[in-house]
């Protein structure tokens, strides 16, 4: 249902429990545009729930990461990156 809702494709096959409740560090369906062969494709890819930035020395602590304030989200370092570059569709 996923696939046709958003137009997109699989790059690899994925299998999801279905689930009403996302807990950090899930694994959640997420909806991916991407570059290939000149041409923008979505994609459907499995990610885990938080965000682990980039200067983290372990990646436990994005289980904490998982809310931004809209208002702050471009001030904090912990979102600052992932939100202007690393963003996709959470359905």
């Amino acid at each position: 249902d996923l696939l046709a809702d958003f137009d997109a494709e699989l790059e690899n096959e994925i299998a999801l429990e279905k689930s009403w409740n996302v807990a950090p560090t899930d694994a959640v369906p997420i909806v991916l545009e991407r570059l290939i062969d000149h041409d923008v494709k979505r994609q459907l890819h499995v990610a885990k729930w938080g965000l682990v930035p980039s200067w983290a020395k372990d990646p436990k602590g994005g289980a904490r990461l998982i809310n931004a304030r809209s208002e702050t989200l471009l001030e904090k370092p912990s979102f600052k990156k992932a939100a202007v570059a690393r963003r996709c569709a959470v359905p």
